[in-house]
Order: C-alpha cells, then sequence, then structure tokens
C-alpha cells in the first residue's frame, strides 16, 4: 500500500455531517467518513442505502446544505473549482460515445477540461496503457465488451491526473473476469499512484483484508474503519455474517 504516513496530509476525501433529503424522504442522515490518501476505501451498502445521493453531492450534482465535504483540503461549496479539478468519477451508468472512438472519447473529455490538444493525445494514450486497452485506440466504443467500456471510463477519469476517484458500483453487470480485471486496476492505481479511492458497491466479495470499509445503511454510516475492527466491532468471523450483524439484516443482495 502506497505510504500515507506524512504528518498534516489532508485526506484524499472528508465528509462530515452531511445530510440530505427529497421531500420527506431523507436520503442521508448526519453521515461523516474519511478517505485517506492511498488508501482503497470501500463505501458498502445495498441498493436504496445512499451511496449514489452521497457520490452527487460529493460531485456538485446536488448542492450539500448541511455539513461539509473536501476534497484535498477544499470545501466543494466554497473553492468548487479546486476541489472538484482533483476528483475523478466513475458512475454507475455508462456515459461513453458509443460511435466515438476509444482515443476520440478520451480527447474530448480532456478538451472539456482545458487540455490542450497535443497533451490530450499523450494522456490518453497513456491513459489507455493503464487500463491495457492502448492496442484498441482506433475502436469504436460499440464494439467493446461491457468490462472493456469500464476501462475506458476509468482511463477517461485519469485524464486530469485526480488525487481521488470515485466509483459508483462499477462492476454492475460485468462478468466474474471483468469485475476482477476492474478491480485489479484501481488497486494499481492505490499502490502505484498514491491515489485515494472511494468504491461503492453491495458486493462484500469486493472488499479486500487491508481495505477501509464504510457500511453505509439507510442513509447513516453504521461502521467506518478497517476490515478487523469491523469483525471485532459485529463480533463475527467474517465479513457478510458483520455486515448482517451491523445492519439487523439478512439480505443475499450484499454478498
Amino acid at each position: 500500500m502506497h505510504d500515507t504516513s506524512c504528518a498534516g496530509k489532508p485526506p484524499a476525501l472528508l465528509v462530515g455531517g452531511v445530510s440530505h433529503s427529497f421531500g420527506e424522504k431523507q436520503a442521508l442522515d448526519g453521515v461523516s467518513l474519511t478517505v485517506p490518501q492511498g488508501v482503497f476505501t470501500v463505501l458498502l451498502g445495498l441498493n436504496g442505502a445512499g451511496k449514489s445521493t452521497l457520490f452527487s453531492l460529493i460531485t456538485r450534482l446536488y448542492d450539500n446544505v448541511s455539513g461539509e465535504i473536501r476534497i484535498l483540503g477544499h470545501d466543494v461549496r466554497r473553492n468548487p473549482t479546486l476541489a472538484l479539478q482533483r476528483l475523478g468519477v466513475v458512475f454507475q451508468s455508462r456515459t461513453l460515445d458509443q460511435d466515438l472512438t476509444l482515443a476520440q472519447n478520451l480527447r474530448y473529455h480532456a478538451a472539456l477540461h482545458g487540455i490542450g490538444s497535443a497533451e490530450a493525445r499523450e494522456r490518453s494514450r497513456d491513459a489507455l496503457e493503464t487500463v491495457a486497452l492502448a492496442d484498441r485506440a482506433g475502436e469504436r466504443v460499440r464494439n467493446l465488451s461491457g468490462g472493456q467500456a469500464r476501462r475506458v471510463e476509468i482511463a477517461r477519469a485519469l485524464l486530469h491526473k485526480p488525487s481521488l476517484l470515485l466509483l459508483d458500483e462499477p462492476t454492475v453487470g460485468l462478468d466474474i473476469g471483468s469485475r476482477e480485471s476492474v478491480v485489479a486496476i484501481v488497486r494499481s492505481l492505490v499502490d502505484t499512484r498514491g491515489l485515494g479511492v472511494l468504491w461503492a458497491t453491495h458486493l462484500i466479495d469486493e472488499i479486500a483484508a487491508t481495505d477501509r470499509v464504510v457500511l453505509l445503511h439507510r442513509g447513516k454510516v453504521l461502521f467506518n474503519g478497517t476490515v478487523p475492527e469491523m469483525l471485532d466491532q459485529a463480533g463475527e468471523p467474517d465479513l457478510r455474517r458483520a455486515f448482517r450483524k451491523l445492519t439487523g439484516t439478512q439480505e443475499a443482495e450484499a454478498a
């Protein structure tokens, strides 16, 4: 794991006391969590737990009117430009242009970030190499498998060299081989580049023993810490039992 021991180093992400409602429905209730730099942090919760709502607040799709959200120390409300330029996002919904090539998709996104054409070409090539798709740069996205398209979205999120990477259920709909490939790529970014990662999922088998875990259930954080700490708090020998104990559910979906 990348060294995160530097004193005074701000976390990649800090969320403090954030609540959000849709009408009378409370989607998030006093959510607080920290994603350290150079650490793979799993946001674990069933569908409807509030994971996507939290991501929408972090990325400013929704306005956080309560609490604070800071990316590398920059408040997303007071300093949105400074905060969001350090952030890369892979949303659950697919957002690539199917009729453009991989390289065209990436260069278009780079232009939106104000990256010049020569630099965009170089960064696009490097990003595709990172996700092992450099040899497919000239192909249209519609020719890719679901897992390959997801890897292009990861490459796109890296173009502006973020320090924090958010991924919302990135392996939904993928076969086991594609899932493993996507997880491995993101873990390598943590190890080699020191990225802070917040990986939202309902799949317990995507959690490694060295990860941090934030357990979100019905809009509330029930746990925030390491895997051994979660097992100890629940008094259970494995994560599935710990999840069920802490949430008071027997849901098979988080499996």
